[in-house]
């Protein structure tokens, strides 16, 4: 399907695809980069204790939690909200292409990444819901 009614080619929106997961990409490190600076201004002196376990703060175990701490400038926070949006990137790209499917109307294809999306939030979501 090389030319549609809406307007876009399957080139242009694989090039809009492209620069969707390039953008996701850029700012998940980017926030990343950020956290891991300011935990290392933070706590970068800090001696480690390796005798006992500590798993991940329960305020950084749910996405509001994240959120919480990222905005009250915590470099862990701001990690894994990187992290966060570094896996959010390819559901975003699933959810646009079901977009693009639809204006180009290829309902077989939207049928197909719409069932996509929903194993993709099912197996993010799944165990919470």
């Amino acid at each position: 399907m090389a030319n549609t009614r809406s307007g876009w080619t399957d080139q242009q929106v694989q090039q809009m695809i492209g620069s969707l997961l390039w953008a996701g990409l850029m700012i998940a490190t980017a926030v990343v980069v950020v956290g891991a600076a300011l935990y290392l201004f933070r706590h970068g002196g800090e001696l480690p204790n390796y005798r006992a376990f500590r798993g991940e703060p329960a305020d950084l175990r749910s996405i509001g939690g994240i959120l919480r701490d990222s905005l009250q400038e915590r470099g862990r926070g701001l990690i894994q909200l990187g992290l966060v949006l570094l896996l959010a990137t390819p559901v975003a790209r699933v959810a646009f292409s079901v977009i693009a499917f639809a204006l180009q109307r290829d309902w077989f294809y939207v049928t197909v990444t719409l069932i996509v999306l929903a194993v993709l939030l099912y197996s993010i979501v799944g165990g919470y819901v």
